[in-house]
């Protein structure tokens, strides 16, 4: 299991990889929502051909700096940004909740154990 934090999460955000070409193009097509966000490794840009809700989306640099957050509606084409390494996406409103916005360093921590509910 994969997290991500910022300054203002309390707690690690649930994150999922998409780091295989079909993984990064399935992304979050077909489903209904996410928890957490979905980490696209490497991309520059994304679409929402094909989704069913609206998503925030982040787009991070090499040291998972946020450079631009935008919300995608259905339908719509993100521009390649030539800075960018990875895309992060979230429902729609997630990513303001999460602090997540621009100059905004993420941490992402792969292969930790979720707590467990107490």
């Amino acid at each position: 299991m994969a997290t991500f934090t910022t300054a203002q999460t309390p707690e690690p955000i649930p994150l999922e990889l998409a780091e295989s070409g079909r993984a990064r193009r399935r992304g979050l097509l077909g489903r209904d929502g996410i928890e957490g966000a979905l980490l696209l490794k490497p991309a520059s840009s994304v679409h929402t051909f094909g989704m069913r809700f609206a998503i925030d989306v982040a787009y991070l640099d090499g040291k998972a700096r946020v450079r631009a957050v935008r919300t995608m509606r259905p339908g719509r084409v993100g521009l390649p940004r030539p800075w960018v390494r990875s895309v992060l996406e979230a429902e729609a409103g997630a990513l303001e909740r999460w602090g997540v916005r621009r100059g905004v360093r993420l941490t992402i921590r792969v292969g930790e154990a979720m707590p467990e509910d107490s």
